[in-house]
């Protein structure tokens, strides 16, 4: 059996916090607002998998109000999901995802984005595709006020006997 989950996240940008995308420090004058490291790819990864086998979304199983999550490192949480999918039975099949943001320019951290998520995914890199674009200066991206990511996430249960 095949499933097929998506997942959606947006942070806003604030002074005085690293930016991480996709488990990748990136140099830039302002990071990005949320309770744990607030990767913003991570976090629509990580619902892209939690919906695919029906596990509700990332602020059921960590949630902002539990002070053990503060700044928690997505890479950790992405992980933790990943436990939650094996555990019922699947495996990661693909991945596909874009961050949406006007700056900073991405390219350069792409592929050492997609090697973090399939290290921990356990998949190999060609499964895990990383875009990044901008909006045309339109919505809040465009006006450079945050950043948003969409996921796309394949799986498959690993006794579907394919």
């Amino acid at each position: 059996m095949f499933r097929v989950g998506i997942g959606f996240d947006v942070h806003r940008f604030v002074e005085g916090r690293p930016l991480k995308i996709g488990g990748v420090e990136i140099p830039f004058e302002k990071g990005l607002l949320g309770h744990s490291d607030a990767d913003v790819l991570l976090h629509a990864i990580s619902d892209a998998i939690l919906g695919a086998v029906a596990l509700g979304d990332i602020g059921k199983h960590f949630p902002d109000s539990d002070e053990k999550y503060k700044g928690a490192n997505s890479l950790v949480l992405l992980g933790a999901v990943y436990r939650l999918l094996k555990e019922k039975g699947f495996k990661i099949i693909n991945v596909d995802c874009v961050v949406i943001a006007q700056k900073p320019k991405l390219a350069p951290y792409i592929d050492e984005m997609r090697k973090n998520i399939s290290v921990v995914l356990e998949t190999s890199f060609e499964n895990v595709s990383v875009k990044a674009t901008t909006t045309e200066r339109l919505g809040f991206t465009g006006r450079e006020e945050g950043i948003a990511a969409q996921a796309v996430v394949m799986v498959q249960e690993v006794n579907s006997g394919i």
